[in-house]
């Protein structure tokens, strides 16, 4: 089987095709003949050495894939071989085949293609945990989302239109600015020529928002508490800008603001699997009724794996940036 390997240096360079065992399913697992995997920023994480993967997990790159069944492991019910499924992996995804828990695939939309299926589970299963099952979002709210137009971004900018509710991101220029207006969401603003903390405030005629998603953390930190609304609530998903920040608490108490934050790869099956059924009820007739899309930048065939990564790092990209495995 090939399949993506990385050393130790931590460049993309590093990367390369290899050959490797046929992973075997165990009880409750997916063997998928892999037909396409999302790139993320933690796969660039992880093969810097920031991110290991959780024990037991496959130490080969890619956390969500499309393909089809090959295999199913014992105890399995509800898929047959030859299903088309999109699928939130453990690790493994930068391969032709992929192990993935039954509880965390999904059936292909009806529609879709698998390049695009690729490009939704990382995203999806991120945003609906934090926005919805720790954050409450519910009709009629602001939500602050920075990176807009990453794949995490444009999702959320859905899920909050799905939801009733409304988006203001953070973006790097002009054209993503544009972008993500077109896809929805209330207002963009470009961090590098706007402080955000005071255009959010002119948007929202000074009430700020309920929720704030943030990837970036650092300084970040302090200026989302200064745009979140009497009980808002900080929703940390990343650290780019790093893990510490000065924070000024009284504002905390007055407001009754709630910090808090998650990652997707620690949480059990179990709650994954109760994530996966939530998206199958509540997200997927949208995605069969064309409300909701997955904005594919770039595909690179695996062999090109190191080029998707530079792109990742770059930030040029709108969206996701996907392997193309099967030939």
């Amino acid at each position: 089987m090939q399949h993506i390997a990385f050393g130790p240096d931590p460049l993309a360079d590093s990367m390369r095709l290899t050959e490797g065992p046929m992973p075997v399913p165990g009880a409750g697992e997916l063997l998928i003949a892999v037909d396409h995997a999302g790139v993320n920023r933690p796969d660039v994480q992880q093969r810097a050495g920031k991110y290991p993967p959780p024990p037991g997990a496959s130490p080969i790159l890619g956390l969500e894939v499309s393909g089809t069944i090959a295999a199913l492991g014992a105890g399995v019910t509800g898929w047959n071989l030859g299903d088309a499924v999109c699928a939130l992996t453990p690790g493994g995804g930068y391969a032709q085949y992929c192990l993935a828990p039954a509880g965390q695939a999904l059936p292909v939309p009806a529609g879709w293609s698998l390049e695009r299926a690729a490009g939704l589970c990382e995203t999806w299963f991120t945003v609906w945990a934090n926005l919805v099952d720790i954050g409450g979002l519910s009709a009629g709210q602001r939500v602050l989302v920075h990176g807009g137009s990453s794949g995490i971004g444009l999702a959320a900018i859905e899920l909050i239109k799905l939801r009733g509710a409304q988006s203001i991101v953070t973006v790097g220029d002009e054209d993503k600015a544009r972008f993500c207006r077109e896809y929805g969401a209330g207002a963009a603003i470009n961090y590098k020529s706007e402080d955000f903390v005071a255009r959010v405030r002119e948007l929202t005629g000074g009430a700020g928002v309920d929720l704030v998603l943030d990837m970036v953390g650092g300084d970040y930190i302090p200026r989302n508490l200064e745009v979140l609304r009497r009980d808002g609530r900080l929703l940390l998903i990343a650290l780019q800008r790093g893990s510490r920040a000065e924070v000024d608490f009284n504002l905390v108490m007055r407001n009754r603001l709630v910090i808090t934050g998650s990652t997707m790869r620690p949480r059990t099956i179990g709650e994954k699997t109760l994530i996966r059924d939530a998206l199958r009820r509540e997200v997927w007739p949208g995605c069969e009724a064309g409300r909701v899309h997955v904005h594919v930048h770039a595909t690179f065939p695996l062999v090109q794996a190191a080029e998707a990564h530079r792109l990742m790092e770059s930030g040029r990209h709108i969206g996701k940036i996907l392997l193309r495995v099967a030939s």
